[in-house]
C-alpha cells in the first residue's frame, strides 16, 4: 500500500466522527502479532473484522439492551453504537492464518507474521 494510500485511509478513519473508538493492546512476538480489544457487549454477529498485509480494521455495534428514551437516563457513561478501529500494523503478516477469538468480552486476534519479513542474521565475508 502506498504511502498516499495509507493516509488516506487513515485520515478518512479520523473524520468518523459519529462512531465510537475501539481501544487496543498490540503485542507483536516473533512469530505473530496479536490485538486483544475490550469489547463487552458486543455479539460476534455484530463484529466485521478486515485484515490485509499492512492493517487490521474492527467495526463493529454495541447495541443497547435498554429502550429507555434519552430523557430518562441520570447518567449515561457506557457509549452504544457503531465503533471502528484500524490499526496499521509493524510489519507483513499472513491475512489468510489469522483467528479471532471473542471470549469474556475479549476480542483476541492473533495474526501469524510472514516469515519471508523477519530479519534473518547473515554472515559478512571477506571478499
Amino acid at each position: 500500500m502506498s504511502e498516499n494510500k495509507k493516509s488516506e485511509n487513515l485520515h478518512s478513519w479520523l473524520e468518523e466522527e459519529d462512531d465510537g473508538q475501539l481501544a487496543v493492546d498490540v503485542i507483536q512476538k516473533d512469530d505473530q502479532v496479536m490485538i486483544i480489544a475490550p469489547i463487552a457487549g458486543v455479539k460476534k454477529e455484530d463484529l466485521d473484522i478486515a485484515i490485509s498485509e499492512e492493517m487490521v480494521s474492527v467495526k463493529g455495534i454495541r447495541r443497547s439492551p435498554s429502550e429507555a428514551h434519552q430523557d430518562h437516563y441520570l447518567i449515561q457513561e457506557c457509549y452504544w453504537g457503531p465503533f471502528s478501529r484500524n490499526y496499521i500494523l509493524p510489519t507483513t503478516v499472513n491475512s489468510d492464518e489469522a483467528k479471532a477469538v471473542l471470549k469474556d468480552g475479549l476480542l483476541t486476534i492473533t495474526i501469524p507474521r510472514d516469515s519471508k519479513s523477519q530479519a534473518k542474521s547473515i554472515k559478512i565475508s571477506d571478499e
